[in-house]
């Protein structure tokens, strides 16, 4: 199973085409291309660990969604509710977004298609960084204490311990 990812800023005009024109790529070439707000997410690893949680629940027919790309979303955001799980998606208007291809069909032609969706490409806004802290203490519901108790630099860490506990909380 290949697993790519694409970052990078998009002005999105209209979410429901932006979302079909994702939808027609994975159609066309058989593959999972699911897109996430990159600002809450708290890097590289974050997508990956999210991802293949999501490939062994659809493996062991322990998943919630119905589909791959929400099963993603469901652990990137370290949560079994669709309506949190979409608190990650993008949205009308500048987003920085990652965009998941997952699939035995990730092709040159689908990773072109997906890059000519987005303003340029940047790897790096995936990356942890301090204006994503805020965000990522609300979203992952991160306390003071645990923060005291590790530090402000296990933030992506921790962020990765939620996504891990989703399986327990199933």
């Amino acid at each position: 199973m290949n697993i790519v990812i694409i970052s990078g800023p998009v002005q999105i005009r209209d979410n429901n085409i932006f979302i079909k024109q994702l939808s027609d790529i994975s159609s066309r070439y058989n593959i999972t291309v699911q897109s996430l707000n990159a600002d809450l997410l708290s890097g590289v690893r974050h997508i990956q660990f999210a991802v293949e949680k999501a490939i062994r629940s659809f493996g062991s027919g322990k998943n919630t969604a119905n589909n791959l790309g929400m099963e993603i979303m469901l652990y990137a955001s370290g949560s079994r509710q669709i309506e949190k799980a979409l608190e990650l998606g993008v949205k009308n208007g500048e987003n920085r977004v990652a965009i998941v291809l997952v699939g035995e069909n990730v092709t040159d032609e689908a990773l072109f298609d997906v890059r000519t969706l987005l303003n340029s490409e940047d790897a790096s806004i995936v990356d942890y960084s301090d204006s994503k802290k805020e965000d990522l203490l609300k979203i992952f519901n991160i306390t003071a204490a645990e923060l005291e108790a590790v530090g402000e630099d296990k933030i992506p860490e921790l962020v990765l311990e939620r996504v891990a506990l989703v399986d327990v909380i199933k």
